[in-house]
């Protein structure tokens, strides 16, 4: 068991600077606040004190003493001890994932009705269903790759996002699906929290496939979900996938007509685990136990309500 002893510390160790003003207003309020300064040079002791009420008595807390360690506990709460850890806000969040859709004029076929590319957006509608609370970003590609979206938690935001995405606006037809992957692990690679990739696709270029096998590629990244979009029974005769599932590394999900196939996917995604680098960015933190001074601090206060208590011989 952890010894609290050797976990205390504190958060905002610069506010303890304060204490040292504290204790020079504390020192200057003894030199200049003793009203009987004056007569203790031009009197004896002995006399002055039988001359003024108090005078023999030895104030064990005087009010500039509980002023200075009034000061002192509110200092030490603002600067948030600690010896307890708690766990960072994203310790249990699921990792994020970026989706690569492809929107070229293939995906308007009519073999998944409505469309392969409304069945895309339907099966995204699912899948951020699955993963409720989960970071999901988007990328469009065609003949070029575009950031559509960086990872958010707003699902209405991605779904929008994806409704407006048609071949028409592209800026040219083509299939640049290794630019869309390696743009894609880009933008996780920056987040620093780990994640995956889900492409959904009809079909891949030859030249795409040599592409995704390139050197040096495949090591960086992430884990990747391939999800077809094309009628269950065409996937195993569709070489381009096939060729590009083994390039990617990727699992391969085919489109159902519920949402187990989303689940599917959403189970590959929130086992993903964050790099190294990733975990020790989301280390626990120090609880901040500052609060619990508060009491401690009213109770100092309460003094200062006494009649004729600053005044006090």
């Amino acid at each position: 068991m952890t010894d609290p002893l050797s976990e205390l510390h504190v958060l905002r160790p610069w506010w303890l600077l304060l204490l040292i003003p504290a204790v020079a207003l504390w020192w200057l309020d003894r030199r200049t606040g003793d009203p009987l300064r004056p007569w203790r040079a031009a009197m004896a002791p002995e006399l002055l004190a039988h001359l003024t009420v108090g005078g023999g008595a030895n104030r064990r807390f005087a009010p500039g003493t509980l002023l200075l360690l009034g000061w002192f506990v509110g200092i030490v709460a603002m600067a948030g001890p600690t010896w307890r850890r708690e766990p960072s806000l994203f310790a249990d969040a699921a990792p994020p994932a970026m989706i690569v859709l492809r929107v070229t004029p293939t995906m308007t076929a009519p073999d998944l009705p409505p469309t392969r590319l409304e069945r895309a957006r339907q099966k995204i509608s699912d899948l951020l269903d699955q993963r409720e609370g989960a970071a999901t970003g988007l990328v469009a590609y065609s003949g070029s790759a575009h950031l559509v979206l960086p990872p958010t938690t707003d699902k209405e935001v991605v779904l929008t996002m994806a409704r407006a995405l048609s071949p028409e606006i592209m800026p040219r037809e083509g299939d640049q699906l290794a630019q869309a992957v390696a743009l894609a692990a880009r933008v996780l690679a920056e987040g620093k929290r780990g994640g995956s990739l889900v492409v959904l696709a009809d079909a891949v270029a030859p030249d795409q496939t040599n592409a995704l096998r390139g050197t040096g590629q495949s090591a960086d990244r992430p884990p990747t979900v391939l999800w077809a979009m094309l009628p269950p029974d065409h996937v195993a005769q569709d070489t381009s996938l096939q060729s590009a599932i083994a390039a990617l590394d990727a699992r391969l999900v085919k489109v159902t007509p519920d949402p187990t196939d989303a689940a599917s996917v959403a189970r590959r995604l929130d086992s993903a685990t964050a790099p190294a680098a990733t975990a020790q960015g989301d280390e626990a933190r120090g609880q901040d136990a500052g609060y619990w001074l508060t009491p401690l601090i009213a109770a100092l206060l309460l003094g200062w309500f006494r009649r004729g208590w600053r005044l006090a011989a």
